[in-house]
């Protein structure tokens, strides 16, 4: 199916830096992280947790390292995750150094904190030494005393010129291997706060909304503030902060993506909120299905609509449907044609078979092109 003109978003031009192998704006993907909440001297348990954000399809993970003991940990993690890991630096600039050298492939640091110029000029050495990019990260919560005093309280104004002042101290010492966030809890202040620096620079921007809130909350939080910006072409990698395991915030990261057409993976299913009408317990269906074919890459779209008012319809617009149909009797379709009737019982087996047949087909194209 081609692209419809009102589904199309232009994105905003920026330049390209890397995170290890992932590339970071220009033309490529978006790119979607997250972050380690177990203690990182914990190197099982942090290795574990990456795993399953790998699983998920993370394409970066962020990793705090606020003392020695996690930096030496650090390179222990970094050799057995298959993701760029970043680490997350806030003030010791010898943390910096320590993190580049176990093998970062990114700092998450604001330069402006860390101290004198000579200790800037250190850890930007480490950082091009060991082929690391970094991360200016603005926090509303975490404004310059100078800011704050200057605008009264954090506004998209003052987050701007805290992330330009930050861009300056690296860009005097040579660098400009960045990108930038400005995040905010608040929707309206970070949105805003993107807004402007994606006018005011052409650094690759890392989108979030800090401290959004648990998984439901949160979710509908984050999507309202990226998707608004990604909407509008603004972004160029995404977290999504949630109280909740590091790879749900993957999950609903891509989600987020799909639902604007920006990134394809996984199955997506359409499905009816379902009625009286249903043929069979779609709420059950579409849970059972969401588990089963959690594993599946390839970009599948699966339509379960509860009976015939709309599922024909929804049907003609994804690879694999099914509609509810009366005497426990209801309607297949492939390639968005009717195709054969199922019963209950045994629909939901072949509705994954379905599925994985056609995730299998997809694959193997991919692998020929």
């Amino acid at each position: 199916m081609s692209v419809r003109p009102y589904r199309q978003i232009t994105r905003r031009q920026s330049r390209q830096v890397f995170v290890g192998s992932v590339p970071v704006g220009g033309d490529a993907p978006i790119s979607v992280q997250t972050m380690t909440n177990t203690p990182t001297t914990d190197v099982a348990a942090t290795v574990a947790q990456i795993k399953r954000a790998e699983a998920a399809g993370v394409d970066i993970v962020r990793v705090s390292c606020p003392d020695e003991d996690s930096t030496k940990a650090l390179r222990d993690i970094v050799a057995q995750v298959s993701v760029p890991v970043v680490a997350d630096i806030h003030f010791h600039y010898r943390r910096a150094i320590e993190a580049a050298e176990a093998g970062a492939a990114c700092l998450r640091i604001n330069p402006g904190n860390i101290g004198s110029a000579d200790r800037v000029r250190e850890v930007v050495k480490a950082a091009k030494d060991h082929n690391c990019s970094m991360r200016i990260g603005v926090n509303a919560g975490s404004l310059e005393k100078h800011l704050l005093e200057k605008y009264g309280e954090p506004c998209p104004e003052a987050m701007v010129e805290s992330a330009l002042e930050h861009a300056k101290i690296l860009e005097d010492n040579d660098f400009r291997e960045f990108k930038i966030s400005v995040k905010a809890s608040d929707v309206f202040l970070a949105v805003a706060a993107y807004q402007g620096l994606a006018d005011a620079c052409d650094y690759p921007l890392h989108l979030g909304i800090t401290e959004a809130g648990g998984l439901i909350g949160g979710t509908v939080k984050s999507a309202i503030g990226l998707g608004n910006l990604l909407w509008s072409g603004i972004g160029d990698t995404i977290r999504v902060s949630l109280s909740a395991p590091p790879e749900e915030e993957v999950r609903v990261g891509y989600d987020i993506l799909k639902s604007l057409g920006l990134r394809v993976r996984g199955v997506n299913i359409v499905s009816c909120p379902s009625c009286a009408r249903q043929g069979f317990d779609v709420v059950k269906t579409v849970e059972i299905l969401e588990k089963r074919l959690s594993h599946i890459t390839a970009p599948v779209t699966l339509s379960i609509i509860g009976c015939v008012v709309n599922g024909p319809g929804e049907a003609r617009e994804t690879m694999v449907g099914l509609t509810g149909g009366g005497n426990d009797s209801h309607m297949v379709y492939v390639g968005g044609n009717p195709d054969h009737k199922i019963d209950s019982p045994t629909m939901i087996d072949h509705i994954v078979s379905l599925v994985e047949a056609k995730a299998a087909e997809l694959d193997s194209a991919k692998n020929k092109e």
